[in-house]
């Protein structure tokens, strides 16, 4: 009896729940925190499987991402009924998601019609080269006045219009007015609440403001830009604020979950913007970087959009209610930051898990001159270059697997270092310290790395999921719903850890000009241009430098060899 009362007693302290989709690259997580506190209470992780079909082509299976979602969810409500936590204090959900990643369903048979192209694709590398070439003065930031973006194989229209041109059950289903378009926010909100049976096909204008469709100004969907990558306006999701309510959770009685039923999805951003609310960057000029998967600074700019001359995005950075005006920012995006981590793991083999790679790297304290820039998809900001690949150099006979660890480390802190140095040439004000989340700054290594290469502090909260936070924080504080408050003297302060610079100042610019060479030799290694004929084996002359050398040396040993029997037959 006593244990029953002290549980009750338990769940009426807690007050208000609030739980979050985080749907990332490499994972699925759901997460509950208590509105009042912002202490996370439980969650679960599941991992998500990448396919890599041909060379550069990375997909993702969307009802693989569904189930993982629903798993994640079931768990998370067993854990906390087994600490007396009662599951229908859970108000609201929010959905913060991995951007630009594409897919297409049937909206009458609520299958999807081909595996999810992941953001960090490269198929379509044709397709952009085709698209900058036909702009006038071959100009690749030829739609930034409206989107905020360069033509790049990172944003949604150029996947969605491969599916288009390339899948045939894509073109049938487009004819027919049955094929539904969505970044993976507005699949697994489709889903959730209902799919076939009424689901609400919508996304948030972080989302959208990814897709190269949409115009950052009038904050809708563009007609010239649909017309220009020529995609048909109906299926497209509607537009919706980053914090709302759009509709009820639908789900099987039969889940551990299914207690979740009729509570409001209201919350609604990408996952880099759920990382800036969660990290309370509401300010004008107050920045931060993730770690995940590729490597996201951004700046809250406030309400008028910058657009930068230094290779950096102009984003919206959310809009916090449908009557609440939209907050830009700019963006720094690295496409391979932890990837370099799983690569490293998964194809070198030279460690077995992530959480090994600091100790390797510790073991040397040093790269010993060896430099890896991970171009695996391209380079991203501030370079914009697909044609950019992967290059180790600086190798000796000393380097051995701990000196490539500290070098893949050292990467991501050096082209965070680059993105920084953008985005104070584009404010003019440099920042003083960097805040940082994700999941690889429980690297203290990194940390201590990144601060070295920056020369300024680095900030690391002491709760690290700031993301999922930053959609419950959305989700809460809808309108109906109105458990969380963002009023700034409500907001909790954070609890935080700090790593200073411990080098001087001179090495660390030793050490990146080092790093900008590397980055020079990785530049334009691969074009899409045919160099041999089907399966035909490639010509030593289809290089005419080569071929002019092969054919020179020919003609100068036919010449030796006349010469030399000229002297003989004297």
């Amino acid at each position: 009896m006593n244990g029953t009362m002290a549980a009750s007693s338990n769940r009426i302290m807690l007050g208000p729940l609030v739980a979050a989709i985080d749907q990332g690259t490499s994972s699925t997580r759901f997460l509950v925190f208590n509105a009042k506190t912002a202490e996370l209470l439980s969650h679960h992780q599941v991992e998500i499987k990448q396919s890599f079909p041909k060379e550069g082509w990375v997909e993702e299976d969307p009802k693989e991402i569904l189930q993982s979602v629903y798993e994640c969810m079931d768990r998370t409500c067993e854990k906390l009924t087994q600490l007396n936590i009662d599951i229908s204090n859970i108000k609201a959900i929010g959905v913060t998601n991995q951007r630009e990643t594409t897919l297409v369903w049937d909206k009458e048979t609520g299958e999807p019609l081909y595996n999810a192209i992941v953001w960090l694709d490269l198929r379509t590398q044709s397709t952009v080269e085709r698209l900058i070439n036909k702009t006038p003065g071959k100009n690749k930031n030829h739609l930034k006045h409206k989107t905020g973006l360069p033509i790049s194989t990172y944003f949604s229209a150029v996947k969605l219009r491969w599916l288009m041109d390339n899948v045939e059950k894509v073109h049938e289903a487009v004819l027919s007015h049955r094929a539904m378009f969505g970044t993976v926010d507005s699949w697994l909100i489709w889903c959730l609440t209902g799919g076939k049976k009424g689901g609400v096909h919508c996304t948030d204008v972080t989302n959208a403001s990814r897709t190269m469709l949409f115009n950052i100004h009038t904050m809708d969907w563009d007609p010239e830009l649909c017309k220009y990558f020529d995609i048909p306006m109906e299926i497209l999701p509607k537009v919706r604020s980053s914090s709302e309510i759009y509709g009820l959770m639908k789900i099987s009685s039969n889940l551990k979950s299914g207690p979740l039923t009729g509570v409001p999805i209201s919350g609604c951003l990408g996952d880099q913007s759920a990382a800036l609310v969660g990290q309370m960057c509401f300010k004008d000029g107050q920045a931060k970087n993730t770690y995940g998967t590729g490597c996201f600074l951004l700046k809250n700019v406030g309400t008028k959009p910058v657009m930068s001359d230094h290779g950096l995005l102009t984003t919206v950075a959310y809009k916090l209610g449908r009557d609440k005006p939209a907050c830009y920012a700019l963006e720094g995006s690295v496409a391979i930051a932890g990837a370099v981590v799983r690569w490293l793991k998964d194809n070198l083999g030279i460690i077995q898990t992530s959480t090994e790679l600091e100790k390797l790297a510790a073991d040397v304290g040093t790269s010993y001159g060896c430099y890896f820039v991970p171009a695996f998809s391209g380079l991203y900001a501030p370079y914009w270059e697909p044609s950019a690949r992967g290059i180790i150099c600086g190798l000796t006979q000393f380097t051995n697997r701990s000196h490539l660890a500290f070098a893949a480390l050292e990467a991501v802190c050096f082209q965070t270092r680059e993105i920084l140095d953008a985005m104070n040439q584009d404010s003019g004000i440099h920042l003083s310290q960097l805040q940082v989340d994700g999941g690889m700054t429980s690297n203290r290594l990194l940390m201590q790395l990144q601060a070295d290469i920056l020369c300024i502090p680095v900030v690391k909260p002491s709760m690290p999921e700031t993301t999922a936070l930053g959609a419950a924080m959305a989700a809460g504080a809808a309108e109906g719903v109105s458990v969380w408050s963002l009023n700034p003297e409500d907001l909790t302060e954070v609890t935080s850890e700090k790593f200073e610079p411990q080098i001087n100042p001179e090495e660390s610019e030793l050490r990146y000009a080092r790093w900008k060479k590397a980055v020079q030799r990785a530049m334009n290694w691969e074009t899409t241009e045919p160099v041999n004929n089907g399966d035909e084996e490639t010509s030593i002359f289809s290089s005419v430098p080569l071929g002019f050398y092969i054919l020179g040396s020919m003609f100068m040993l036919i010449g030796a060899k006349y010469i030399a029997g000229q002297c003989e037959s004297e």
